[in-house]
């Protein structure tokens, strides 16, 4: 058998097995006596109603996983790489052009594999415990404006890429990497002003108490916003959330509009000093230089990779190509990416940490965020007991009850 062949059905069926187990155990760490901690804020029946979200989530993603893998080995091993390179030749363009029909196939074949589920998810699941509010027009219509972004953005830089790789040689990644760095930037600043208004309302937060408290927050702190808004995330669910966007004097504070209805307005200010606390640690530029690197080593490796005839072989290619490289390196590239994806999480846990003891720290908030994190861990029906296994490889926040604790050694230091 083919080396790359048996790595890559190797990785994709060891990384089946290990989300299996991950969920298993994940299942198997509920626990059925309501923690200390929320024993004064959730009643049994609350807390149960969480678990059971847990499971059938995590029974839902088993499922999902189980075809996914089943289809892709089955696409891989019949050959059906081969089959929709030489359908896509047939047209007889250039090579970029047949590169970015190629991988939009390959994306909207993806994409209508991941639909099923993501209707049964929105429309059963969330809808089964409250938190689905997304009408079937919402729904069709983020569909459409996705593939329209993805279209829109997507195929200038695939063009961009492939037609480094084709013509400049032996620094072609370095090229791609400029490239993509650039343009990833620019997304940045241009994201909250044209494109997430294609999705969401944002509405500037009425002048009242709220705003008065979060501008003075601001000012004292000698934190630049160019507003407040709130955002209609009850659009589409129940969940509650809050971000920042935008650099600079750019910067924006965002509700959502569910948020603002569940927690009070010192418990805003905490949540709002944590994430001011990214911001003052240099965690968004920090996250955001980690993943610069990781797109550059993703563009050397890639590079090595271009003309490697086992590697077509693998996937039963009878021509070498650019896209085609690029399409099957993403398999060699998936187990270095885990290993990665591990790491940043645990950066990402440490930053978490750190934001909630900025919070703590600035006008002794550190109560508020407690009672804040319970009433989102709540209303969200986070599991509240995951597998220490599940946060070493999927969590980029750490656990609410570990946040609590630290929280708690905090607020006791600082009324000490």
């Amino acid at each position: 058998m083919n080396t790359w062949l048996l790595f890559i059905l190797l990785f994709l069926i060891g990384n089946y097995l290990l989300e299996q187990i991950l969920s298993f155990l994940n299942i198997k760490a509920l626990s059925s006596k309501v923690p200390a901690e929320f024993q004064d804020i959730i009643d049994s029946d609350e807390y149960r109603k969480s678990q059971e979200y847990t499971k059938v989530s995590s029974q839902f993603g088993l499922v999902q996983s189980t075809i996914n893998t089943l289809i892709v080995v089955f696409f891989l091993l019949a050959g059906g790489f081969n089959y929709l390179d030489t359908f896509v030749r047939g047209f007889g363009q250039g090579s970029i052009v047949n590169g970015i029909l190629y991988i939009a196939i390959l994306g909207l074949l993806s994409s209508l594999l991941s639909l099923p589920f993501s209707i049964y998810s929105t429309f059963v699941i969330e809808e089964r415990f409250g938190f689905n509010t997304t009408t079937l027009k919402t729904f069709c219509t983020d569909i459409f404006k996705g593939l329209f972004l993805a279209i829109l953005i997507g195929t200038p830089i695939l063009a961009l890429v492939l037609w480094f790789f084709e013509t400049t040689g032996e620094w072609a990644w370095i090229y791609c990497w400029l490239g993509v760095t650039v343009f990833s930037i620019t997304l940045q600043f241009l994201a909250p002003v044209l494109i997430m208004p294609l999705f969401n309302k944002f509405t500037p937060l009425n002048d009242g108490a709220l705003k008065e408290k979060v501008l003075d927050f601001a000012k004292e702190s000698s934190f630049n916003i160019q507003g407040v808004y709130t955002m209609d995330g009850s659009k589409r669910s129940n969940k509650l959330n809050a971000f920042f966007t935008g650099f600079g004097k750019f910067r924006k504070i965002v509700f959502y509009d569910t948020l603002l209805k569940k927690l009070d307005d010192n418990e805003l200010i905490a949540v709002l000093a944590h994430e001011m606390g990214h911001y003052r640690h240099h965690h968004i530029l920090s996250m955001m230089l980690i993943s610069i690197c990781q797109t550059g080593l993703l563009f050397f490796l890639l590079s090595l990779f271009l003309e490697n005839e086992n590697l077509f072989a693998a996937f039963q290619m009878e021509q070498i190509s650019v896209y085609g490289a690029l399409v099957f390196f993403s398999f060699i590239f998936s187990p270095i990416n885990l290993f990665l994806g591990i790491a940043v999480n645990i950066l990402s846990r440490r930053n978490e940490y750190q934001a909630d003891r900025y919070s703590a720290k600035t006008n002794c908030r550190g109560k508020a965020l407690m009672t804040g994190l319970k009433k989102l861990s709540i209303v969200n029906l986070s599991n509240l007991t995951p597998h220490p296994a599940m946060v070493f490889f999927h969590y980029s926040h750490p656990p609410v009850l570990k946040r609590l604790y630290s929280l708690g050694k905090q607020v006791n230091m600082t009324n000490g």
